[in-house]
């Protein structure tokens, strides 16, 4: 580990400044030396590979350990090597479902009157780093508190003004009055009004409306409540909660918008409710069932299953200290226990599976949890690595730009110190972070500069 330690503290070889570990600093080429090289998942890795990045973009993998004129690099350029010789070296990782304005506590309801949008803002970010930091370069977040907090970030981040990973939001969920996207059950009428969210339609016209408001405030896709949920405060069961035809109008709308739809489902009738009206993923999909696989399959949307979530609420509701208030604990016991058997069956009925964990009601950070989880229900490693890059990638309708290391596409990778093929578990210490050509985490606290 000696010798490994001290040849990542030289790993980055580069000309025209320094380099300190996780510093947001770019250069004109950078070379990546993998000794193992998963550039697309699904294949085989390959050995002894050089990724070569150019403006942030994969211009080339080449075999073999190039140097920079070997990359094509003019005598101007500024280019960085890193050595990665030791190290299993992967895409950056896409989770699709956290909640980054958010992170479940016993404070959470009192903290929703207590926090202005500002602070939502300023946790966010802090969630943000502790994302990207856990080898998530891109996110799909799919319902913020915090008004316009979540947009302000993804366009920080994207500006380089704040650290994260790349982030296609929605902001507000469209949901039913009272049901699980509303967010005001139990406050007092006059608070609740306060808390009102632009997402919340009754009626066709209205969730028309509700969808053109989120593509108004800038969301890049669109995410709707089609069933009750297991933490809002309300005794609703799991069920549908849209009419069909209101279902219709939301998804319809958001495809005229040029957005995706998805849509957050537990009970098999608002699962396949959603899936009738063409929605484009269901997030946790707990009751799905025969008739729901088929519509899977004859849609061709996605199942993002949120197993960790699953685990993570199960806990609390065995936890007689816990938080839940009395509606969420029953609830929560009821549905934490069967997602991994959900996730089981659509795998064995051939569903589409991208990856998301639902962080926010997990921790942040610990999104590599899933993982575990998603190989316990019956994927291979490799399939659950598809499931967050090239899967994920397709569900975010940026299969042209992320999901694989191939040239065209943003340089975002990750490293590992093991075989995450053969032990999934390698990915929860992921030990190197790149996006967009920028290391944002690396096992040695400083890299040396290279003398000219």
């Amino acid at each position: 580990m000696r010798n490994r330690f001290m040849r990542f503290i030289a790993a980055a070889v580069f000309t025209g400044g320094a380099f300190a570990a996780g510093a947001a600093t770019a250069a004109d080429i950078v070379i990546v030396h993998a000794g193992r090289l998963l550039a697309v998942p699904g294949r085989a890795p390959a050995s002894e590979q050089s990724v070569v990045i150019r403006d942030g973009k994969v211009a080339a993998v080449m075999d073999g350990y190039v140097d920079a004129a070997g990359a094509g690099a003019e005598p101007d350029d500024a280019t960085r090597v890193y050595d990665l010789k030791d190290y299993f070296v992967l895409p950056g990782l896409i989770d699709g479902h956290v909640h980054l304005t958010n992170e479940n506590n016993p404070k959470g309801r009192l903290q929703t009157v207590e926090l202005s949008d500002p602070d939502r803002a300023i946790l966010a970010a802090g969630f943000a780093r502790k994302t990207l930091e856990a080898g998530f370069t891109t996110v799909r977040d799919v319902g913020a508190r915090g008004g316009d907090a979540i947009f302000a970030l993804r366009d920080g981040i994207e500006r380089g003004d704040v650290v994260g990973p790349r982030i296609f939001a929605s902001g507000d969920t469209i949901s039913v009055t009272g049901g699980h996207g509303d967010g005001t059950q139990g406050y007092r009428d006059d608070v609740a009004e306060i808390l009102h969210s632009s997402g919340v339609c009754d009626g066709v016209a209205e969730c028309r409306k509700a969808v053109r408001e989120q593509v108004r405030r800038g969301a890049d896709h669109i995410k709707l409540t089609a069933t009750a949920g297991v933490l809002s405060n309300t005794a609703a069961g799991l069920d549908q909660q849209f009419f069909e035809d209101e279902l219709r109008a939301v998804v319809e709308t958001a495809h005229m918008m040029a957005r995706k739809a998805t849509a957050h489902a537990h009970g098999v009738d608002g699962i396949n409710a959603a899936l009738r009206a063409g929605v484009d993923s269901i997030e946790h999909g707990t009751y799905l069932d025969d008739e729901s696989i088929r519509l899977f399959r004859r849609t061709g949307a996605y199942l993002v299953p949120t197993v960790l979530a699953g685990v993570t609420v199960a806990e609390w509701a065995a936890d007689p200290e816990s938080h839940l208030l009395p509606p969420q604990r029953a609830k929560a016991a009821e549905v934490g226990p069967r997602m991994l058997d959900m996730a089981r069956r659509a795998h064995r009925g051939g569903v589409k599976i991208a990856f998301g964990t639902d962080s926010g009601v997990s921790r942040h950070g610990e999104n590599a949890r899933e993982f575990a989880l998603l190989v316990e229900a019956g994927m291979t490693p490799m399939e659950a690595i598809v499931a967050a890059t090239v899967n994920g990638a397709d569900n975010l309708g940026k299969a042209d730009m992320l999901g694989t290391l191939e040239p065209g596409k943003l340089g975002d990778l990750i490293a590992v110190d093991g075989d995450p093929l053969a032990d999934i578990r390698e990915l929860e210490d992921v030990d190197f972070v790149m996006k967009e050509g920028v290391v944002y985490k690396t096992a040695a606290p400083q890299a040396a500069q290279a003398t000219d």
